[in-house]
């Protein structure tokens, strides 16, 4: 897919000087005792503040380096899981060819972004439409969905526009870790779905074809029996997505596996952001690129009121250990791909013995 290998590998080359040439600052500091290091630690972080960046040269160069290490670690990674599932091989299948419809392009600023929906796509939408000229108040005050916004100034590419612009362009994607993302696009678009939408009507198809007991959720004269919500839960939204998987049909694009959606395998991406470093990787992409008097780091939307664990707790405990091997299955090559475990996550789940009659939540 790259027919001009040179531009690409010489911006490598300019990223991998920039992360080397402060190997010499870390040293200083490291140099300078446990005190020094814990005291550049305390700022190691840049915070922005009236589009000005609030960290020493020695500190920024430190820091810079960090994060510099950490993408190196994880396009090396990338391309050896590709390599290694084949998936870097062309081929015919949604896996073994790019997928250009995915991608925002912005040449004026050279970038190029795959986006992720739930992972963190909200605030990258907020930045691509004020880099597509987008007045803030608007955005701010516009009921207009952000996508949609920003599709009128970012048609979706031709594989060949797609090529033309990774050649001079800093192209990024921003990854979570699979079943954390599924859960954000469960509660999201399917339990607190808004009403008369297609994700509503998908809620409903999913409760009359995978819910066994359909008693109504007022007036059941059976007291013994727990009510039912009126969206699927949980468990009932994964036995529609293990037989989406198993009948071979599209994922919708929320909780579409990322390796489908974005073909890393077959895109050189420069830069993989992950959620858990967000606030850190988003700074520097943003110096990379040259756009810290433009955009700023964006945390849209965060959770509210629980924490990400102990939802992911509350969740993943309504599952059995055979269904979360089964979403395992799904997102495996996500998985695989951007150094994901399932630890932590299979614990959580009933055994079979202790799944029979428990009630859904």
């Amino acid at each position: 897919m790259r027919p001009s290998r040179y531009c690409r590998i010489l911006r490598r080359c300019v990223f991998l000087v920039a992360g080397i040439t402060t190997v010499p600052a870390v040293f200083l500091i490291f140099a300078g005792g446990e005190g020094g290091v814990d005291r550049l630690n305390q700022r190691a972080t840049p915070q922005h503040k009236n589009n000005s960046w609030s960290l020493s040269h020695e500190a920024m160069s430190y820091w810079m380096s960090e994060v510099e290490a950490r993408m190196v670690q994880r396009r090396h990674h990338l391309k050896q899981v590709c390599a290694k599932l084949d998936l870097d091989v062309y081929g015919n299948d949604s896996l073994h060819r790019p997928n250009p419809w995915e991608f925002l392009v912005n040449r004026p600023h050279h970038l190029v972004w795959c986006n992720v929906f739930k992972a963190a796509s909200t605030s990258w939408m907020y930045n691509f439409n004020i880099l597509a000229g987008y007045n803030p108040k608007f955005l701010r005050n516009s009921k207009l969905v952000p996508l949609n916004l920003a599709r009128r100034r970012y048609p979706r590419p031709s594989l060949h526009a797609l090529q033309q612009a990774l050649n001079d362009s800093v192209a990024f994607l921003i990854v979570r870790h699979p079943l954390e993302r599924l859960l954000s696009a469960y509660r999201d678009k399917i339990q607190f779905s808004l009403p008369h939408t297609l994700h509503q009507k998908l809620g409903n198809e999913i409760i009359l074809k995978y819910r066994k007991n359909k008693q109504k959720v007022k007036g059941s004269r059976n007291k013994s029996t727990p009510k039912k919500p009126r969206w699927p839960t949980f468990s009932e939204f994964v036995q529609y997505l293990v037989n989406v998987q198993q009948k071979g049909d599209p994922f919708d694009m929320h909780w579409a596996p990322i390796t489908h959606f974005c073909t890393p395998c077959q895109v050189d991406f420069d830069i993989i952001m992950k959620f858990e470093t967000l606030q850190e990787d988003q700074n520097y992409l943003i110096h990379q690129a040259g756009l810290q008097d433009i955009i700023r780091p964006e945390w849209k939307n965060p959770a509210k009121g629980c924490t990400t664990t102990e939802l992911v707790t509350s969740y993943y405990s309504q599952l059995t250990r055979a269904q979360i091997l089964q979403l395992y299955h799904i997102y495996r090559y996500d998985f695989e791909l951007f150094g994901y475990t399932l630890d932590g996550y299979l614990q959580l789940g009933m055994t079979e013995s202790n799944s029979a009659g428990s009630p859904a939540t």
